[in-house]
């Protein structure tokens, strides 16, 4: 009889990197936090909630309106969408 293959420490890096490109989330943020999320991210009035779509490795995508867009960006970019707590 064989052994269980021994186990494996991921780098943090690595870890983050597991299902970058197939799985994404999607997170609540205020419009004006969106400002932190990236450089680039667009000015947004204050007061509102929106959704960020993040890949699997934690990088912002796309930012929607409500969750139902967010989780359609998801579908049509061909991502599994995961529930995060």
């Amino acid at each position: 009889m064989s052994s269980p293959p021994a186990a494996q420490t991921l780098s943090h890096e690595a870890f983050a990197a597991l299902g970058a490109d197939s799985v994404a989330y999607v997170r609540a943020v205020r419009s004006e936090d969106i400002g932190f999320l990236h450089v680039e991210a667009p000015l947004l009035p204050p007061g509102s909630l929106v959704y960020v779509l993040h890949a699997g490795d934690g990088r912002p995508l796309v930012i929607a309106e409500s969750l139902e867009a967010a989780v359609v960006e998801a579908a049509e970019h061909q991502f599994e969408t995961v529930s995060v707590h």
